[in-house]
């Protein structure tokens, strides 16, 4: 038998760096490396992601047959970077000096760093950034045909593209070019509204229900949008291009309020408004590009990907405007999903491989065994109880309608029947931001009060950010205006009117919810727990959110699950077939938990 051919994808030095490895045509790991270093938004040469993807495959460096890059690097520095900079200069020196350290010290020498770090002597190939994103949508759709529109902050040139696939063709037929950018000019409202930028744009996201549309005049200002979905960005407001800010003092005049300085100062009704007026301008200049773009390559099904298509309100537009009948999102549709598109576009480009089949689920990480995980537990002298699966999904689902629990830890919290609170550990760890039900901290969805308690107890965020949903795919239309499977928690549609009441904790004020439906062939144990709870309380819905706390990565690790319960007010943690009670445990003292807390940086 021929050998195997292993394909390595690589995105990195931006931000989100992660890695994707394919065997013969299907994808068997993917992984960004924020979650082995616990550094939130890495941007480092993936080498602990290779590490685990080649003990993954029981393979060596050796055994791969391409690496590729999600970008072409000399494209961007000698044809973006360098021209963007002469052509304002001397505005932006500073800027630019600093550029010159990080290309000329790094981004330039990819190739050598690649071959070097990772003792990699094989071939290379690179892939527009744009490319990269489109085809990490399209061959993994399951489609036979699709419209792809790809849009982020920059890749070389592109910031917006719309193309098509055939089969395994797949060709990007129309760009809209830097500094003209929908994904900037998101991260640069993120930024005047006070939140870090490249991090907290799903804040805004989050934020804008609160509001009204007030400021679209102002939007029109900033931003000038045409029929068929192509704009251009007034400059005149914005200092990207040259400055090492996303606004200054010409915004502030526009909007009449200065920049907001991070939790130093108010969150009012104004900032709410401008967050609801972002959100407003963004879905329908998304709306429009998707209508051009079934107008260009006329298909059924759309395919989107790059970091604005991590926005599922805009999604949500888009899907139940009816352009399509079939949408599809790469869970890691940001810069980290990079690392498949390149890796799927090698497979058919150089290998003129088979059609990739569709991709059901994101559970491409790490996985330890419970041997590991009691091995772990033995070596930190912790207390925990061992259940076999069926005595597993019985108790813990019981846990989450409040039922067969000790009494609580002594400290501040709700004493609600049904606000249990529990970090669950399975499995493979998902790729993309979003913990869909293998690290996740999950709670009653009928429990209002879990809203704020997890947000201020446990994750020690702001209080008016939502939790997703997961709901079993067969019971969906039950409780949302949605007809489909939404696996990977990138469509937001509203909860049904009747059903607000019930599932208070997942509602948004809005009425909305950004939902993960799930079935059993995508995660069996998932699917078995809801189910049990189901059973249990007529009810198919429960919050799932990342299991971290703000500005940590999502847990990887046995390890980063026992630190992170320890140090939060979660009450009960399942690790595999294992569980650990607080009430048995003791909570961390405050300074301790300040301690834990202080080691991450806030987004």
């Amino acid at each position: 038998m021929p050998n195997p051919i292993y394909i390595l994808g690589i995105s990195c030095y931006y931000h989100d760096s992660g890695i994707a490895l394919m065997k013969d045509g299907e994808v068997i790991f993917a992984a960004q490396e924020e979650r082995y270093t616990r550094k939130k938004h890495d941007e480092a040469l993936p080498k602990k992601a290779v590490e685990q993807a080649l003990m993954f495959a029981g393979i060596t460096i050796d055994d791969i047959s391409a690496v590729g890059f999600y970008e072409k690097p000399l494209l961007k520095f000698f044809d973006r970077i360098l021209y963007t900079y002469f052509k304002a200069w001397p505005r932006g020196l500073i800027t630019y000096h600093r550029a010159m350290q990080e290309w000329m010290t790094k981004k330039l020498w990819i190739p050598h760093n690649i071959k070097k770090e990772l003792k990699y002597n094989g071939p290379m190939y690179y892939v527009t950034h744009h490319e990269s994103h489109a085809a990490s949508s399209y061959y993994v759709s399951g489609f036979s045909d699709a419209a792809i529109v790809t849009v982020d902050g920059v890749g070389e040139w592109a910031t917006t593209t719309i193309g098509y696939g055939r089969g395994n063709e797949m060709k990007l037929t129309k760009e809209i070019h830097f500094p003209h950018s929908l994904g900037l000019l998101y991260s640069a409202i993120t930024y005047y509204l006070g939140f870090k930028v490249n991090s907290a744009e799903y804040k805004v996201m989050g934020l804008a229900p609160y509001g009204e549309p007030k400021y679209m005049r102002q939007m029109r200002e900033l931003i000038n949008v045409k029929d068929d979905g192509s704009f251009a960005l007034n400059m005149k407001y914005f200092t990207f291009e040259t400055g090492l800010t996303m606004t200054g003092k010409e915004i502030e005049k526009l909007f009449g309020q200065p920049t907001r300085k991070g939790e130093g100062m108010a969150m009012t009704q104004f900032h709410k408004d401008v967050a609801r007026s972002l959100q407003e301008i963004t879905d329908e200049v998304m709306l429009k590009i998707a209508k051009h773009a079934k107008k260009l390559h006329p298909s059924e099904n759309l395919c989107l990907a790059g970091g604005v298509a991590l926005n599922c309100v805009a999604n949500g537009k888009i899907l139940r405007s009816g352009l399509y009948k079939n949408i599809f999102i790469q869970p890691a549709a940001g810069d980290a999903g990079g690392a498949l598109g390149v890796a799927l576009a090698i497979w058919h480009r150089i290998y003129n491989g088979a059609r990739t089949k569709k991709m059901e689920h994101a559970y491409l990480g790490n996985e330890y065994t419970n041997d590991e995980i009691e091995s772990f537990l033995k070596s930190q002298n912790v207390p925990y109880e061992r259940l076999d699966d069926h005595q597993l999904i019985d108790k813990v689902s019981s846990l989450l309608s409040g039922e067969n629990a000790e009494p609580r830890v002594a400290d501040s919290r709700s004493e609600d029947a049904g606000a249990w609170v529990i970090g669950w550990f399975q499995g493979r760890m998902e790729f993309g931001p979003r913990a869909l039900g293998n690290r996740s901290i999950i709670a009653d969805a009928r429990n209002k009060e879990n809203w704020q308690k997890v947000n201020l107890k446990i994750k020690f965020r702001e209080s008016f950010r939502p939790f997703a949903p997961t709901v079993l795919e067969e019971r969906v239309s039950d409780y949302f205006d949605l007809d489909r499977e939404s696996p990977y928690m990138l469509i937001v549609a509203d909860t049904l009117p009747g059903k607000r009441s019930e599932i208070p904790a997942v509602t948004h004020v809005d009425g909305s919810a950004r939902i993960q439906t799930i079935n059993r062939n995508q995660n069996p144990r998932y699917y078995d727990l809801i189910k049990a709870f189901e059973n249990k309380t007529g009810c198919a819905v429960i919050i799932n959110t990342s299991f971290n706390v703000r500005g940590e990565p999502i847990v990887e690790s046995p390890k980063d699950a026992l630190n992170c319960f320890l140090h939060t007010h979660m009450d009960y943690l399942v690790l595999g077939n294992f569980i650990l009670s607080k009430k048995k445990m003791g909570q961390a003292d405050e300074a301790t938990q300040k301690e834990y807390l202080s080691k991450f940086e806030l987004d």
